[in-house]
């Protein structure tokens, strides 16, 4: 079973800190071992600190041993993260690596 977390509709620079504080809260409050997906379909607008997020909110769910995909890209949104090459990262379950 999948939990769903909606991204905020900004993800930049300047809103990073609080959107992230966020995620991460969400994302804690699942199981260990749970399937997350972040839903990027309202996102408006992001930056490179949008991108950095999600690596972020990876990097904590691999530590949960959570798996995590972005499902719902926008076109500009998966245009960026295609330029700086994470969109392989972010666009597939990725499960933790067995420790």
């Amino acid at each position: 079973m999948s939990h769903t977390i909606a991204l905020a509709p900004v993800l930049t620079a300047d809103t990073v800190v609080a959107a992230q504080a966020q995620l991460l809260h969400s994302m804690q409050a699942q199981p260990q071992g749970a399937h997350i997906v972040l839903d990027a379909s309202g996102v408006q607008s992001f930056d490179s600190a949008g991108l950095a997020l999600l690596l972020a909110c990876l990097r904590a769910a691999h530590a949960r041993r959570q798996s995590l995909r972005v499902q719902g890209w926008t076109s500009s949104l998966q245009s960026l993260a295609q330029v700086y090459g994470v969109m392989p990262l972010l666009d597939t379950a990725v499960a933790p690596q067995a420790a």
